[in-house]
């Protein structure tokens, strides 16, 4: 599996610590900073309709909300399919997924296709902020003559619509975004996806929740260790398969790129398994944590950064509990 470009967007309103001193969420910026290290975060919301409700109602969000999720999506895919060199005439199956959807049906694939003009399958695989790496790991494993020589994968996660704005615990780790990626079976692109992994453990389900019709919730504490420890293993198993064939190299070759779901937990990751600074990317510090987005959203932000190098890992966690991975090696026409 190849993959040919990636795209991405956040909606331009910004949620700033300075925002939620504002709101009185007795919460400040050096704590914010000591404990996520997260300074600002993209909202598809107005920014008066948060001070006016906290945001009390999530299906008045929905309505108040600037752009869908299929807008966003939209917008990230277009940037893909313009790097890709691609038409949406192109694209032979979309596949999306995130963790707070506008609808239940339709899927979201058939909502950005839709926008985008594409006339072929859509479907939604999800599985919250790991969305992304699953779907690799699930495309990858398919029969390539079963896939279309391209594929578009979109995730949007526009969370801000399903937080409480009166819990500072939640409230300053989430930001909104949407990545997208072109990926082919057949046809050879700047990077290849070499190695995937995907592990879960369904007795974790109740630790991290959105409902149909309420705000999301988790059990902080148990899922920050839980994050830290499954990000750390799918990193170094991807690491240790890229070494088995590349024993030439350092285990400095390979970039992280992990869930943005804060700051403190990268760098938690990053220590455990030796990345140099240097070669751990993020941007969760100035986007907050935006679901499936993140970890390919980081990437695309350094498309053209030839400081990546030539091997990168995404290492993603969410809610289920699941885990999963993609080992990234660039082609050599690259």
């Amino acid at each position: 599996m190849y993959l040919h470009a990636l795209g991405h967007f956040h909606p331009p309103n910004l949620l700033t610590n300075a925002f939620f001193e504002e709101l009185g969420l007795e919460t400040s910026d050096a704590w914010i900073m000591e404990r996520v290290g997260i300074r600002a975060r993209h909202t598809v919301l107005p920014l008066d309709y948060l001070r006016e409700t906290r945001n009390r109602d999530v299906r008045a969000a929905q309505e108040a909300a600037l752009f869908s999720n299929a807008e966003t999506g939209r917008r990230a895919a277009v940037m893909a399919l313009e790097r890709a060199g691609l038409k949406p005439s192109d694209i032979g199956l979309v596949v999306a997924g995130g963790c707070s959807p506008d609808e239940c049906i339709p899927a979201e694939s058939n909502r950005v296709a839709q926008l985008l003009g594409i006339n072929a399958p859509a479907v939604d695989l999800q599985s919250a902020c790991s969305s992304f790496c699953m779907q690799l790991h699930f495309l990858a494993g398919m029969r390539p003559e079963r896939l279309p020589d391209y594929v578009l994968v979109v995730n949007m996660d526009n969370s801000t619509r399903v937080v409480d704005y009166t819990d500072r615990s939640s409230a300053v780790l989430w930001g909104d975004g949407a990545s997208a990626a072109i990926l082919s079976p057949r046809v050879p692109g700047r990077w290849h996806v070499t190695e995937t992994l995907l592990a879960g453990d369904p007795s974790g389900a109740d630790k991290v929740r959105v409902p149909r019709v309420g705000h999301f919730t988790q059990q902080g504490g148990e899922v920050q260790k839980f994050a830290i420890r499954r990000a750390g293993e799918t990193f170094q198993a991807l690491r240790a398969r890229f070494m088995e064939r590349h024993p030439e190299q350092g285990a400095g070759a390979v970039a992280l790129i992990g869930h943005q779901a804060n700051l403190r937990m990268l760098e938690s990751v990053q220590r455990r398994c030796e990345v140099p600074e240097a070669r751990h990317f993020f941007n969760v510090n100035r986007r907050g944590n935006t679901g499936a987005a993140g970890a390919p959203s980081v990437l695309s932000e350094h498309w053209d950064d030839p400081t990546v190098g030539d091997a990168v890992v995404l290492s993603v966690v969410g809610s289920g509990l699941t885990w999963a991975g993609a080992l990234l090696e660039r082609t050599p026409a690259t």
